[in-house]
């Protein structure tokens, strides 16, 4: 193996070591690529600093918001957390557009037996279309799902947490 080899080699692992976990990495792939009818884009980190995101309701640390685009024009946002079920959390994706509108909501992986209806796609379209203004509210403008009570009401003050940072950060001109 030659010097170039191994310099390729080493960085790939490298590169590779950092990220998303890849089973989410391809999720969010797929997501955005439907959503935003884009086979090639970029998918990177925006960092927000401590300072900042101390007083915000959501978790913004590593590997949370990213910036979508083609070539140097912004489509939109991607925001990737966890959220507590009955005895585990789930992993989920919001999509934004550049405005700041749901675009899509997804569970990517969830770790319970019972309360996986919240992944469905009719349940989480209610998120669609509501922005940094909207507040959604369990059982008011959100509806409820038999057996996954617990997993609602947690994917739901989720969201709602999220628009709120989402308003911070847009009114300190971050986003």
């Amino acid at each position: 193996m030659n010097f170039k080899h191994l310099i390729l080699s080493a960085s790939a692992i490298i590169f590779l070591s950092f990220g998303l976990p890849k089973i989410i990495q391809k999720k969010v792939d797929k997501e955005i690529s439907a959503t935003f009818k884009v086979e090639m884009f970029s998918f990177e980190e925006k960092i927000i600093s401590d300072e900042i995101t101390k007083d915000l309701p959501s978790t913004f640390g590593e590997q949370n918001l990213f910036e979508i685009k083609v070539k140097d024009s912004l489509l939109g946002y991607a925001y990737i957390s966890k959220a507590p079920s009955k005895t585990a959390e789930f992993d989920y994706l919001v999509l934004f557009d550049k405005e700041l509108f749901v675009l899509k909501t997804k569970v990517l992986i969830y770790r319970e037996e019972y309360g996986g209806e919240i992944g469905s796609r009719r349940w989480l379209k209610q998120f669609n279309g509501k922005s940094k203004a909207d507040e959604v509210i369990f059982e008011e403008n959100i509806v409820a799902i038999s057996g996954a009570t617990i997993s609602v009401r947690s994917m739901t003050k989720a969201i709602n947490n999220l628009l709120k940072s989402l308003k911070i950060l847009h009114q300190k001109n971050i986003i």
